[in-house]
């Protein structure tokens, strides 16, 4: 098998990324891209030998790395961040052609993203820091010192901009990384080695091993020199995770799943309040922070969905890679029963579909909004992860609340009105890491990001990193006691 494959024209690496060198492995998977079901190419398919060989390099480079001083380390941070940009365009047609996302997206936001991840933790590093304080006249100092090497596994749902929210901070940290990208979408971070080695980041730093999770996901996991562990994905794989870790207590930071509500009260603007519930068809609803739950005041209700239904109708469907799509495919075969196995169990039991409630061609799903459902129903209560949104009403604020935290997730949620004091009130109210009030998708890096329930565990963002991938330590100093040897 070749070592290198073409895709849009773009020359991709196919092996893992390991002590600053490539390493091919004897098995192979096969990449394929969600936009027509074709081969991409072939894949090393690593096993527990490259993921020892992958934290052996890790280990082997944390001390030289560590030891780099900060300016040092943002710098080169700062050469990766210049890397991706010179090549985003080519990042973004990887990425598009590998996990089905708009290139449009990829073009304007996604990738722009990506540098920013880079030079945002290059950036806070330079400013990161406790002022020492004083204990009955003993000085304390707390200082931030590197963990070691950290294993990051991520989700195929946004590849790189996922992943470089991990890689960035716990290297600009001092850590050492290894990367395991999703098989399903693996190109990318295979770009990312090549760019940080021409950026001038050191053999070992960053690795990047492919395969899959029941194969290589678990050596990493519980592998005795690991320090970090942190995970994108889903609510089961974190839970073999966090068993597989809990042998040698290695700390975990979980991001999981999501089943967020979108309020809307009958004062808030409607046609904003379209607008947000439409967006969240974004990426074909593979996004785990989307409103998959609209939560409508009954006196509104009808008229909202009159204007939805408008809308939606209106996006177009198909091939990602023309300007003109709004929506593209589902990224893999697997996904697609899935997605329709949720959709057709809930019109079996007696949901309605206002619109969609079914396949395309392809990998394709049509946007669907389902009514008529249940509150402990199944696709209320459970991550769908496609273009599947429900529609429930209300009479009351506390209702809303009820039904809005009434499931075991709390990663996100959005509420749509015009009183100020509602919107406080409510917010207060709501189990969610992220509230967002008449908008959605607003992220800063400096802000905390994360969920509650069995949304994850621990938060990502400014400090939030930089607390999870160093150990904290605080020197005190007696005032008094010092004897000059000179």
């Amino acid at each position: 098998m070749p070592d290198k494959i073409v895709v849009a024209g773009v020359s991709v690496d196919t092996r893992h990324w390991i002590g600053g060198e490539r390493v091919a492995s004897a098995e192979m998977f096969t990449d394929h891209s969600p936009i027509d079901g074709k081969p991409i190419g072939e894949i090393s398919r690593g096993t527990p030998t490259e993921a020892a060989a992958a934290v052996a390099a890790a280990k082997a480079a944390f001390p030289g790395w560590a030891a780099t001083s900060r300016a040092e380390r943002a710098r080169i941070l700062h050469a990766v961040a210049d890397g991706v940009e010179k090549r985003l365009e080519e990042l973004a047609i990887v990425e598009t052609t590998d996990n089905g996302a708009l290139l449009r997206s990829h073009r304007r936001g996604v990738m722009p993203r990506v540098a920013h991840n880079f030079r945002f933790f290059a950036d806070w590093l330079l400013t990161l820091g406790h002022e020492d304080f004083e204990t009955r006249g003993h000085t304390n100092h707390v200082s931030w010192d590197p963990a070691g090497p950290c294993v990051l596994i991520t989700p195929w749902n946004a590849p790189l901009m996922l992943a470089t929210w991990k890689v960035a901070p716990a290297l600009a940290a001092g850590n050492t990384v290894v990367l395991k990208p999703a098989e399903w979408s693996p190109l990318t971070a295979s770009l990312l080695a090549d760019i940080a080695a021409e950026a001038g980041l050191p053999a070992g730093v960053l690795n990047v091993v492919q395969g899959y999770g029941s194969e290589i996901g678990d050596a990493l996991t519980a592998h005795p020199d690991v320090r970090r562990i942190s995970f994108t994905g889903s609510v089961p794989t974190a839970r073999r995770i966090a068993a597989s870790a809990a042998a040698n207590l290695t700390p975990l930071s979980l991001e999981l799943g999501g089943k967020s509500p979108l309020l809307v009260f009958a004062d808030a603007d409607l046609d904003r309040a379209v607008d947000l519930a439409v967006e969240q068809y974004d990426n074909a609803g593979q996004v785990c922070l989307a409103a998959t739950r609209f939560l409508v005041e009954e006196s509104v209700a009808q008229e909202f969905t009159r204007r939805f239904v408008e809308k939606a109708t209106a996006l177009v469907q198909g091939d990602p890679r023309d300007e003109g799509t709004d929506i593209g495919p589902t990224i893999h075969p697997r996904q697609l029963e899935k997605i329709d196995g949720f959709v057709q169990r809930a019109l079996a039991a007696g949901a309605r579909a206002v619109i969609g409630g079914h396949r395309r061609a392809g990998r394709y799903y049509a946007p669907t909004l389902l009514t008529d459902v249940a509150q402990d129903a199944e696709i209320v209560q459970e991550e769908v992860f496609g273009p599947v949104l429900t529609l429930q009403t209300f009479a009351t604020e506390d209702e809303a609340v009820r039904l809005a935290d009434d499931t075991r997730f709390g990663l996100a949620a959005t509420l749509v009105t015009g009183d100020p004091e509602r919107a406080e009130r409510v917010s207060a109210r709501l189990v969610a890491g992220t509230v967002w009030v008449n908008c959605f998708f607003v992220r800063d890096l400096q802000a905390p990001f994360g969920g509650s329930r069995h949304s994850g565990v621990g938060r990502e963002g400014g400090t939030w990193s930089f607390d999870f991938y160093c150990d904290l330590r605080n020197t005190v100093t007696a005032p008094t006691g010092w004897t000059n040897h000179g």
